[in-house]
Parts: C-alpha cells; structure tokens; sequence
C-alpha cells in the first residue's frame, strides 16, 4: 500500500468555545482529486487550512505523504513547500508584474536564480494560458486572470499536490470557466488536489472523490457521480436539492 499524499485523524479544531471540526477521518490518494462540498460554516475551509497548518488543529493527526504535520519537531517549511495553496482571494503583490508575482517565491522558497526563476515562471504561464500577460500588473487583469496567476504562482513552487479553497467563488460567472478548464488539466496530469468547491459539474467531472461536510463532521462521501445523483444521506439530499 502506497503512503496516502494527505491523511487526517481524529481532526478536532475549536476557535474558543466554537467548535467548527468535530472530528475528522479522511484520506486522499496520490494523483486524486477529492472534491469538499457543503453549506457555508460547515467547517470546509477550517479543515483546508488544517492540511498544511494555516489554522492550528486542537486535536488529532494529519500526516503529508507520511510526515505528522502536527509534530512540534516537524520542518514545517518544507511540508509547505510541497503544497501549493490557492484561496479565494488572488493575494498577488499589486506593486509587481505578474512575472514579478510568479519569481518572488521561487527566489526566497526555492532559492532559484532570477534567470531559472523567470524561465520556470513563464512555463506555468503558458500552462495556465496566460503567457502574453507576464508584463501586466494585476489591476490590468480580470478576477479570472488573477486566479490563474495565482495557480501559476503555485505551480512555480513545483508543489506535490494542490489545495484550492473556493478558487472561483469570488469571480464572475463567465470567468470561472477558465480557471476550472486549468484546474481541469492538472488533474488530467496527475495532480493530487483537494478542492472546496461550489462547483457541482466540476466535482461531477473531475472528482475521484466527493466529500459532504456540515457543522464541522463529513455527513456522506464516496464517488461523486453516485453522491450527486443519488445521495444516501437526508442532509445531502437536502443540501443538494437546493445547489443543483
């Protein structure tokens, strides 16, 4: 049996008495995409941030490709470097070009010259289709532009998986086809993702894995073609009912 790229046990995360995770089980296989569906507040984000130690878990265990990230002894600089992060919002540097954007990591993170930096950054550019924009600065851009960016910037870091938390949530309608097509691509190459997502076609099409959570606990998952269709669950079938 292979190490599982993200495993996590017994994940319990309170904010003061508020607790938002109640006790989490799941593990997601290298190369699979695991799709998070659910309603607002239901502790998707929480448990995202979780995986690569943004937010501090209370209890439990989650191990990276086989590291427990939790261990007060772990690097945890170098777990992150294996995890490529895109959130909502694009959070790229105003004051710099996108090339500037995509170079700035990989020289700090990655240590890279500025010639490597620039010839790995205009690669995942191109990848994301965006390769005659590396002069523009991101107020020249679209929301969608940006959030490719953003996942060029990621993928410059040269990530072993990918978490994506709402990525096309703040974009308008016509735009998120784009940055979905992308994300579309790097599951068709392999990638191991995690992706909270309002986007059901995309988790029908994609997903390996569908993942319902609501008030802080995993109700249903399994095949997200079945989940969707025919979900087992009262609350999924609620849930669902008023999403597709």
């Amino acid at each position: 049996m292979s190490t599982p790229a993200i495993q996590v046990s017994g994940l319990h995360k309170s904010f003061g008495e508020h607790e938002v995770l109640k006790g989490i089980d799941f593990e997601v296989a290298e190369g699979q995409v695991v799709c998070v569906i659910g309603p607002s507040g239901s502790g998707k984000s929480t448990l995202l941030r979780c995986v690569n130690r943004l937010e501090e878990p209370t209890s439990g265990q989650i191990f990276v490709e086989g590291i427990d990230i939790c261990d007060p002894e772990v690097d945890l600089d170098a777990v992150r470097s294996r995890i490529g992060m895109v959130f909502q919002q694009f959070n790229l540097f105003p004051h710099m070009s996108v090339l500037g954007n995509l170079c700035v990591a990989q020289r700090r993170v990655k240590r890279r010259s500025k010639s490597e930096a620039v010839e790995v950054a205009r690669r995942n550019l191109a990848k994301v289709g965006l390769a005659e924009r590396e002069t523009a600065y991101p107020a020249q851009l679209s929301g969608g532009q940006q959030q490719r960016v953003a996942i060029a910037r990621a993928l410059s870091l040269d990530p072993d998986m990918m978490l994506f938390d709402e990525p096309t949530s703040a974009l308008d309608p016509e735009l998120v086809g784009d940055v979905l097509a992308v994300m579309r691509d790097l599951a068709a190459e392999g990638m191991t993702m995690m992706v909270v997502t309002h986007e059901m076609g995309f988790a029908r099409e994609v997903g390996d894995n569908l993942v319902f959570m609501d008030d802080g606990v995993i109700v249903e998952e399994g095949d997200p073609r079945t989940v969707l269709s025919a979900p087992q669950h009262e609350r999924t079938q609620a849930f669902l009912s008023k999403v597709l």
